[in-house]
């Protein structure tokens, strides 16, 4: 690990001094000042995010996002907020998915040439991929 330079005098003359509140203590030789450094928390792959938003943004729901990429909904919800994400609210289409792997996608795709009044959204997750598709809700 990497010892930080102080955050006060910018020194990097610096030496352990204990551990508090289990984060590792240093002191500055040449300040004298104490300080511990920020811990390092588990960060999720910038890929992970996009498709969440991604998906989001094609109505798919937090729950059902959760499921397809195995990442919290309440961390789905969190960059929706973060990055202020706004889904369109169109209720005249209703999106269904399917996660198929290549065979399946071509089979797919040579069967689902009759797209009227529908569309549909091909996108990559990770070794496979997603296939999204709208069909427009029949008026009662």
């Amino acid at each position: 690990m990497k010892i930080p330079n102080c955050p006060k005098c910018n020194s990097n003359a610096i030496t352990r001094s204990g551990i508090v509140k289990d984060r590792q203590r240093y002191v500055c030789k040449d300040c004298h000042y104490y300080f511990t450094v920020a811990k390092e928390g588990k960060s999720i792959d910038p890929y992970y995010v996009i498709k969440a938003l991604q998906l989001h943004i094609e109505g798919v729901s937090y729950r059902e996002i959760e499921r397809i990429l195995g990442v919290s909904h309440v961390s789905v919800m969190n960059w929706v907020k973060k990055y202020r994400i706004k889904a369109p609210e169109n209720h005249d289409y209703r999106p269904t998915y399917k996660v198929l792997n290549h065979t399946e996608l071509t089979d797919f795709l040579s069967v689902a040439a009759n797209l009227k009044n529908a569309g549909m959204m091909i996108t990559e997750l990770g070794d496979k991929y997603m296939v999204i598709k709208w069909q427009r809700l029949k008026s009662v």
